[in-house]
């Protein structure tokens, strides 16, 4: 057995059928040859061919001293035709009803007696494009390992018919143990010991980041709609924006890509509260996760190793090009205290930063008592920088779909796709209503943006 961290652990502990604690990626591919019926029957017959299983993707929670999550056990035999599954939409056409397909296939819990993974191979989508839906468990890893997981079955070459299955990657190159992760309990004892002894230097630096920096805090954030209880069903929305247009306003302005992504998540955030007639005064603060992953890690070491920061949205702000300039003053203030910190730091202050989160987790009674500790989740996990391809078919698009959580109904992740930007909103079905509206707000927000700037 495997001692679960308790990072890791959390994500287990706070799961119930309302709050699916998985990740999931909606990847479509184009066969370029219009052979998709036959493309997807050979994709998933290599793929289900392949019964060799990384260590990751045969584990499961188990019992430690009578105890559920607090460790892993390694599933000996894998059912791959459960894991792995091919559907058909009822009508070729446009990306619609694959993304209520997907939503609902993201709404299920997984299934903690075996290991905690699926994927989906999808087909029937117009110009014989074929799709492919994967989740696995936050517990299992985030959202940058599984991209980086994700990654390695592609290729740049497009004559290749290489299909490897992401549970059976040979090690990269880069490939190392990440020293920072326990593995044992006598790790994992260790670091909580060196999370403990910085824990005076973390609360100097949150002392002096208060005092001196004025960053944005938990519970700094408004209530807005997006701040409720939630159900367990989701709904999905998916668009990519040429990454060229965000970098032209990045030039323009001299702030960061990320500064002009949450800009224009920020601008689609406020019409959209206008339109329901329930835009606060204050800003919106958005819980934005930064990876402390090295570069030499390619996911397969899995778990979890994210820092928090917290931006100011600006919303209270009519005017794009002030907005963008407040969101990227508050992005950099966050930036230059994570520096100072060690990862051991850095993941400490982040725990303070969520605890108000973990908790509403814990015991959601506590969502409509405060207010909420930040108002949305936006995550940007870096993509391929240039085309990729897979069993000789392009990458078309890759939206990466994640997790609302109580108080938090609406979760936006964006990934980088060669010269694309790919944006998967996900949303409580009950509690958020018009979601794929966001999707015009998004291009209105950045067409506000170009036209403020140029």
């Amino acid at each position: 057995m495997e001692f679960i961290s308790p990072l890791d652990a959390l994500f287990l502990i706070a799961e119930s059928r309302e709050h699916p604690m998985h990740v999931g990626t909606l990847q479509i591919f184009d066969p370029m040859d219009s052979t998709g019926p036959e493309f997807a029957r050979r994709a998933y017959a290599t793929l289900a061919a392949e019964e060799n299983f990384h260590p990751t993707f045969r584990k499961r929670p188990a019992r430690l001293f009578g105890t559920p999550q607090l460790a892993w056990a390694v599933e000996r035999t894998i059912e791959l035709d459960y894991h792995l599954q091919r559907w058909a939409l009822p009508d070729t056409g446009g990306q619609d009803p694959l993304v209520e397909m997907t939503a609902g296939l993201h709404s299920t819990l997984l299934d903690r007696h075996r290991p905690l993974w699926e994927l989906h191979l999808i087909e029937g989508l117009a110009g014989d494009r074929v799709a492919m839906y994967a989740k696995m468990h936050h517990a299992l890893m985030d959202g940058v390992a599984a991209q980086r997981l994700l990654q390695r079955t592609l290729t740049s070459d497009p004559d290749s018919r290489e299909a490897p299955a992401p549970w059976h990657l040979p090690p990269s190159d880069r490939r190392r143990e990440n020293p920072s992760r326990p593995r044992t309990l006598g790790g994992a004892a260790r670091a909580m010991f060196a999370a403990a002894g910085s824990a005076p230097a973390v609360l100097r630096l949150a002392r002096t980041a208060l005092v001196e920096q004025q960053l944005t805090l938990p519970f700094a954030a408004p209530r807005t709609l997006f701040n409720v209880p939630i159900g367990g069903a989701r709904r999905c929305a998916v668009r990519s924006w040429p990454l060229d247009r965000l970098r032209q306003v990045k030039k323009m302005t001299g702030t960061t890509l990320n500064d002009v992504v949450l800009a224009m998540a920020a601008g689609a955030l406020r019409a959209y509260l206008i339109a329901h007639h329930a835009l606060p005064d204050k800003p919106l603060v958005a819980m934005v996760p930064v990876s402390l992953r090295p570069e030499s890690d390619d996911g397969h070491t899995g778990g979890n190793a994210v820092a928090a920061l917290l931006c100011g949205l600006a919303t209270d702000l009519a005017d794009p090009a002030r907005r963008l300039a407040a969101i990227s003053s508050s992005m950099r203030r966050s930036k230059e205290i994570y520096r100072e910190l060690s990862p051991v730091q850095a993941v400490s202050l982040s725990a303070l930063t969520l605890s108000p989160l973990a908790l509403a987790l814990l015991v959601p009674a506590t969502t409509a008592l405060t207010n909420p500790p930040f108002n949305i989740v936006i995550s940007n996990v870096p993509g391929p920088r240039e085309p990729r391809y897979w069993n000789g078919a392009r990458l078309d698009a890759g939206y990466p779909l994640s997790i609302p959580l109580d108080g938090q109904a609406v979760n936006i992740t964006l990934t980088s796709n060669a010269d694309s930007l790919d944006i998967g909103i996900v949303a409580c079905r009950r509690s958020v209503p018009d979601v794929a509206t966001l999707l015009d707000h998004l291009e209105t927000a950045l067409s506000a943006l170009e036209d403020t700037v140029y």
